[in-house]
């Protein structure tokens, strides 16, 4: 079970986060501080599997983001990178080649791709074509929406 997703910047810049188990804030903060520094403390040729705690964090870095799971000791960390390279093929799929920018612009997109392949901390849906239709389908939904209100009611 995957614990949490945190897309983060070369940087340090917290870009997006997804929690499947509940913490106080205060620790979630703590946590991300925390797990930002080891990552980026990492050289580049090291391994993408760290033990942490009780969980394994699985990361990858795409251009300037950093994509970082932690999941339970006995998952498969290789399936967890799987996991990671899908949801960047999802965001690829919908925004073209995606960037951080697009990220931090379209974040509600971001994450309700993310809703759509994984709920609850488990992989719901591993095709790329229904879960890029279903934010098609709620584009098309804003944009009738949308102009029907700005319709003028006389």
């Amino acid at each position: 079970m995957i614990h949490f997703i945190l897309l983060f910047s070369r940087q340090g810049k917290l870009r997006l986060q997804k929690w499947y188990t509940t913490l106080p804030d205060k620790e979630k903060k703590k946590i991300v501080r925390e797990i930002v520094q080891i990552i980026l403390a990492r050289h580049q040729k090291t391994s993408s599997f760290v033990d942490w705690k009780d969980l394994k964090l699985v990361y990858k870095r795409y251009a300037s983001l950093y994509f970082c799971c932690a999941i339970e000791d006995q998952d498969n960390e290789l399936l967890t990178l799987e996991v990671v390279h899908r949801y960047v093929e999802l965001l690829d799929r919908y925004f073209g080649n995606v960037c951080e920018l697009d990220i931090i612009f379209n974040f509600e997109k971001a994450y309700f791709i993310l809703d759509e392949f994984i709920i609850g901390g488990e992989v719901q849906d591993t095709s790329k074509r229904s879960a890029v239709k279903a934010i098609e389908d709620s584009d098309m939904l804003q944009e009738t929406v949308e102009e029907y209100m700005n319709k003028p009611a006389f």
